[in-house]
């Protein structure tokens, strides 16, 4: 029974992990996608003096795209923004402590990023069935589902690669790469 929880987290972290990579492509095409308006928009507007209409909105969109849809990549590699120096310290004198005290903030944070989910969805499912929309009528616009939808995503992503982590530390597997990038390092 042990052996087959242990495969199935295995499982669930590879998966976890292409979702993660798949995501955090995605949201890089979209950082080029938007350069090229912001590109087209400087120069439609300097040399034509017919910019781009819906700039902003498309770039206010993006942003938000890019950071829920990269998001879940930062947690998989373990390169959140944080000050780690107590627990470095710690980790040479009581590395049980360090360890304890690093899942703990990782559970946290999977409880954390499970509410925002959690609170996420309600507005996912309004916007969707309303299909209310962002921008100027006539001009540009855009719904609002999508954005909602990437957030949901994101967070139930991080909220999962969060409890791996928690889990990985006694378990043999690590979430950071993936079973061939493992197997070739070693």
């Amino acid at each position: 029974m042990l052996r087959l929880l242990d495969t199935g987290l295995k499982a669930l972290a590879t998966a976890a992990n292409w979702v993660a990579i798949g995501a955090n492509a995605v949201g890089t095409l979209i950082v080029l996608g938007l350069v090229l308006v912001v590109n087209y928009d400087v120069v439609a507007r300097g040399f034509f003096n017919a910019p781009f209409r819906g700039a902003v909105e498309v770039v206010q969109f993006s942003m938000v795209l890019i950071v829920f849809l990269q998001l879940p990549d930062v947690v998989r590699t373990s390169r959140l923004t944080r000050s780690d120096g107590l627990l470095t310290i710690l980790g040479t004198t009581r590395p049980k402590l360090a360890d304890t005290i690093r899942r703990v903030i990782d559970f946290a944070s999977a409880v954390f990023m499970a509410l925002v989910a959690y609170a996420i969805w309600p507005e996912f499912v309004e916007m969707y069935e309303t299909k209310d929309f962002f921008g100027v009528p006539g001009i540009f616009t855009a719904p609002w589902w999508p954005i909602k939808l990437a957030i949901y995503l994101s967070a139930f992503l991080c909220a999962v690669l969060f409890v791996l982590r928690v889990l990985k530390r006694d378990q043999g597997f690590d979430q950071t790469r993936l079973p061939d990038e493992a197997k070739d390092k070693t």
